[in-house]
């Protein structure tokens, strides 16, 4: 093997190298990427099945249910024109409560219900993810499209 012949393996492999390593990064950036969906993206199908996503709005009224002693709950999540079912077991912030603006990360399930691992709650009064807001202002738009 020639000194050419060398340096072009050398660099032949130096290039698969950093190939493979940039698939590896790129794989493992998109397992742990969490996009954002409002309500009305979820229950228009926008929202991907099978991987965990974030979605976010204000807690319905009269939406959260507790159906046995342990740390199970049930609650709706809306933006004002669509709502999505939410299944939680865990602890709830403490500032979770009807109308409190919520974001909530889970996975869809093809029922339809979103099954959350973890939720978040707005940390003080005058604040709310700009997520939230801008869908809570779209999904008001929607439900009342002459208000404009």
């Amino acid at each position: 093997m020639t000194v050419r012949q060398r340096r072009m393996l050398l660099i032949g492999l130096l290039l698969l190298g950093v190939g493979a390593a940039t698939a590896l990064l790129l794989l493992a950036l998109n397992e742990n990427m969490s996009l954002f969906y409002s309500p009305t993206q979820v229950v228009n199908g926008e929202a991907p099945q099978g991987h965990t996503f974030r979605v976010g709005g204000l807690v319905a009224e009269g939406s959260v249910q507790r159906p046995g002693q342990d740390l199970e709950v049930h609650f709706t999540i809306t933006d004002g024109a669509n709502a999505v079912r939410v299944s939680y077991t865990g602890i709830l912030p403490d500032l979770f409560r009807e109308g409190q603006g919520i974001v909530a990360r889970g996975r869809l399930q093809p029922d339809g219900l979103f099954v959350a691992d973890e939720v978040l709650a707005k940390h003080d009064e005058n604040y709310m993810p700009p997520e939230v807001h801008d869908a809570l202002q779209k999904g008001q738009q929607l439900a009342n499209p002459h208000s404009l």
